[in-house]
């Protein structure tokens, strides 16, 4: 049997109808770029994310570049993160000139440590700390990092918050959706993503109508009036067709979470009791389970082990941000962040997804077992 990571052709069989109409509205209407349903759209987002504005952009990279710049961050301000996470969280504060600050993660929930944090403000605070600006923290694998404390550091500190919620549109952390905590929340709308496109688009959420004004100048050459360009900016535009696709979609969005935590309640049960680390799930938080991620010590010899049977699995993320190639001038070296170092080296994610198959679902549960079993 062979089973993929992810299957959005089967998803797109189920809505295809709704798709396909939706593209030939736009492509009859011949406005293919931040058109009535980009607008449509920036709404629906805003609304059910719990903020009052939005603004479509081109990917979710542009998404926090822009975010991070519509804040005021600028060249040689320092921006805490994660150490764990994809490569654009850090990627868009360098693009800045603004300089990423690494801290370590939770080794439950892989979101950023809080209390790192903390000790991080309070160590620094008469040094490199009166330049950091900004925590940018990720709600990885689609769980909420834990957003009241971070808040009240930032709050305690000065500090602007901007959430990447690439990997966790529809994640509540005590009731609130990711995004609605900070100064701007940012989505991803990649074809992987639970809320995924036919391309790349990103979005900007906030309740600061500055914040998101800001973004809709930047996004457009710095410009709010065709031909006058107010600052040098971006050419960062979410399309109609991505719109118009991602407006069928979200209307399905909350019942295909609802399926992937069906999933995941699936592979938790049968899971429990043998050699792997289940997701663990903060009290308070509602997970989406972008990426359903065990962790165990032989993770090398059990991906070889499911991809001879059949089954993608994949690893998120082989190389802690703080270690990659391109950060060696800030100093970082193995052993600065153990957790996210280790976790690094252990974590690996099965497919998780509405469409699977009661069969495929047995089929993966099956093959973990027999591996622990040889």
């Amino acid at each position: 049997m062979k089973i993929s990571l992810l299957d959005l052709k089967t998803q797109y069989m189920t809505i295809k109808d709704d798709i396909d109409m939706a593209i030939e509205k736009v492509v009859q209407s011949q406005n293919f770029i931040l058109s009535d349903e980009v607008s449509a759209l920036e709404k629906e987002i805003a609304e059910y994310s719990g903020s009052h504005f939005a603004s479509g952009v081109a990917s979710g990279t542009d998404a926090l570049l822009l975010a991070l710049r519509a804040v005021g961050i600028s060249r040689e301000d320092r921006v805490v993160t994660t150490s764990f996470s994809f490569f654009a969280t850090s990627e868009a504060i360098s693009i800045l000139g603004a300089v990423p600050v690494f801290v370590d993660i939770d080794p439950d929930t892989y979101n950023i440590d809080t209390g790192k944090l903390e000790e991080l403000m309070k160590d620094t605070r008469h040094g490199a700390g009166d330049r950091i600006k900004a925590v940018l923290p990720v709600h990885l694998y689609g769980q909420c990092a834990d957003m009241e404390k971070i808040t009240d550091i930032a709050e305690k500190y000065g500090l602007k918050v901007i959430e990447d919620c690439a990997q966790a549109i529809g994640a509540t952390h005590n009731g609130k959706k990711a995004g609605s905590f900070g100064d701007a929340g940012c989505y991803s709308f990649f074809p992987s993503k639970n809320l995924g496109g036919f391309g790349d688009g990103g979005m900007v959420i906030s309740s600061d109508r500055a914040v998101v004004e800001a973004v809709n100048k930047l996004r457009v050459h710095g410009s709010r009036e065709q031909y006058i360009h107010e600052e040098i900016a971006y050419n960062s535009r979410l399309d109609s067709l991505q719109a118009a696709i991602l407006r069928v979609k979200l209307r399905r969005l909350d019942g295909w979470l609802e399926g992937r935590r069906r999933v995941a309640e699936t592979y938790n049960r049968a899971l429990s009791g043998t050699g792997v680390k289940i997701p663990a799930v903060m009290d308070g938080n509602t997970h989406t389970y972008h990426q359903y991620t065990i962790s165990l010590d032989d993770r090398d010899e059990f991906m070889e082990y499911m991809n001879a049977r059949g089954i993608a699995v994949r690893v998120y993320y082989p190389v802690p941000l703080h270690l990659q190639p391109c950060y060696r001038e800030l100093g970082y070296k193995e052993g600065d962040f153990p957790v996210a170092e280790g976790s690094s080296r252990k974590v690996v994610s099965l497919p998780v997804y509405p469409e699977l198959t009661e069969e495929q679902k047995g089929y993966i549960i099956n093959t973990v077992n027999d591996f622990f079993k040889r």
